[in-house]
């Protein structure tokens, strides 16, 4: 068999801005790179720009990426030939999986073969380079001019400990001939324009409520008629805007803007003169800033502005006591406080505060019987029990008693929204809890039982939601918990084999994101419980 014609001759022009090579492993990485590099747009001002490599693009659009897995075969097939043939570029995503590659690595010489004169811009995933560097790549090459020895270098290093935003704009330099420095201003510029305008619109809208506010306060004619737009001001800034502020980091604009909801509520004079829409309202702008006060370390703070909302919460609840709404809100703001309390491991000061929680969603239960949220928040209440008991590690069998109520909550909840599922990994939590209660009263056997459900939902969810980094990083702490607990039974080698599943989920959630501590954190301590695994990749 003849073999079929390639793609471009030297003197035609390229089809593609680039060939994407990879090992199949790293398929993450490169779908998220092909897909930032074709859709980033040059900075006008360098559009046009005389370069080494031409004229700098608007686009960089094509780039070839093969998002199938090369058949058992001997030699590149004839669509990566012809693609790598009408390639301007070569770009290679470097990590010990790639070294490990033939395809990579043929993908590299046929494109030197073909094209001699044509740039190769490596990428560092993971690893160093000397182990994950294909040996194509690393092997010297000859220049055509000078006839020396040379090394084509790491262009990017998109480790957590190299470039960072760097990495992209390095291949973006290497692609274009356009020079990094030129790259990096434009791009700070442009990021600077769009911080600037988010910030100046967050401004505006700031003092526009305020004025509002202000507008409604003062003209007590129109009391009535200012009060509802005043408020319907205040829920935008309760919903819409606090979403907005929190996307960009700006809980700077979200104080001043609960600020000033308070003054509002402070120029109404007494809280029982106030309807109770806005006792409502002003209760859960409290939350709110509590919540922000919370995240900023200032518990202080958050614990009196959560006790200001108890107060608003119990007397709208006192009113209608069986008003499933009024019963909801009161009991988030017993839970606010008492997790406050438990933040600063004041378990007693904590502790009346979630019995309060747990009987208010009980009376939510009985209010509306079969309801899957109330059922659900049934479960979270004896949930924050069941931790509340273990923390203390005074009461173990009173802890048990708490895990399981929560576990039967949450159960009943699932058979209620059997395809939620939020709710099946709210299950697998209260499941993963009733195992440390076990494991803390000395009952190995069945902890190892509770976190096998565990392991058993998350996989389900998983095959829904293969994606989801939440459900991969509960799965990974199953299989992780399960290694102990087996270690523990003297179950040597399943240990190995669990911790060594938890460790790839690891590894496979810190490629997506190498600078979350979290993950990194979990994967030093799989490493101190288990160290041979230091020996796999």
């Amino acid at each position: 068999m003849t073999a079929p014609p390639e793609a471009s001759s030297a003197n035609e022009q390229p089809r593609y801005r680039a060939f994407l090579s990879y090992s199949h492993a790293d398929t993450p990485a490169a779908a998220r790179l092909h897909r930032w590099l074709e859709t980033y747009r040059i900075p006008p001002r360098l559009v046009g720009l005389e370069t080494p490599r031409g004229r700098g693009p608007r686009r960089l659009t094509p780039i070839f990426r093969d998002r199938n897995e090369l058949p058992a075969s001997s030699d590149l097939n004839e669509e990566v030939r012809n693609a790598l043939a009408a390639s301007a570029c070569l770009i290679v995503l470097c990590s010990p999986e790639a070294r490990r590659s033939r395809w990579v690595d043929q993908e590299i010489r046929y494109f030197r073969e073909k094209h001699p004169d044509r740039p190769i811009l490596a990428g560092l995933l993971h690893g160093e380079p000397e182990d994950a560097f294909p040996p194509s790549l690393a092997d010297p090459s000859t220049d055509p001019d000078t006839g020396e020895a040379v090394r084509e270098p790491a262009a990017a290093d998109f480790r957590r400990i190299g470039d960072g935003k760097l990495a992209r704009l390095r291949l973006v330099a290497g692609l274009t001939g356009i020079g990094l420095d030129e790259l990096v201003q434009r791009d700070a510029q442009r990021q600077l324009r769009r911080v600037t305008a988010i910030t100046l619109v967050s401004a505006l809208t700031v003092v526009v409520l305020s004025t509002l506010l202000f507008v409604a306060i003062n003209a007590r004619n129109e009391a009535d008629r200012q009060r509802q737009q005043a408020e319907g001001l205040i829920e935008f800034m309760l919903t819409d805007l606090r979403t907005r502020l929190e996307g960009v980091g700006r809980l700077d604009v979200l104080e001043s803007v609960n600020t000033r909801a308070l003054d509002y509520y402070a120029a109404q004079g007494d809280l029982d003169g106030l309807p109770a829409g806005s006792l409502d309202r002003r209760a859960r702008v409290l939350q709110a800033m509590g919540e922000d006060d919370q995240k900023r370390g200032r518990l202080d703070a958050a614990l009196m502005e959560f006790s200001e909302a108890h107060r608003a919460t119990g007397a709208l609840l006192a009113e209608m006591p069986n008003d499933p709404q009024r019963v909801f809100a009161h009991a988030q703001s017993e839970f606010w406080i008492g997790y406050t309390d438990y933040q600063r491991n004041r378990y007693a000061a904590a502790r009346p505060h979630f019995t309060a929680y747990r009987a208010l969603a009980e009376k939510l239960v009985k209010l509306q019987p079969g309801d899957a949220g109330a059922l659900r928040e049934l479960g979270y209440a004896q949930g924050n029990i069941c931790s509340l008991e273990l923390a203390e590690q005074a009461r173990p069998p009173a802890g048990l008693e708490a895990c399981r109520s929560a576990l039967a909550a949450m159960e009943q909840a699932a058979r209620s929204r059997p395809h939620d599922a939020g709710i099946k990994a709210d299950l697998a939590n209260r499941h993963a809890w009733l195992a440390d209660a076990l494991n803390a009263a000395g009952n190995k056997r069945d902890a190892l039982a509770e976190r096998q459900q565990q392991a058993t939902i998350m996989d389900d969810l998983l095959r829904i939601d293969p994606a989801n980094a939440a459900y991969r990083q509960d799965w990974m702490l199953s299989r992780y918990s399960m290694a102990t607990l087996l270690s523990d039974l003297g179950d040597k080698t399943g240990a190995r084999g669990s911790a060594s599943l938890a460790m790839q989920a690891a590894n496979r959630l810190i490629a997506t994101d190498p600078d979350s501590r979290d993950w990194l954190t979990w994967r030093l301590r799989i490493l101190q419980s288990f160290p041979d695994l230091k020996t796999e990749k």
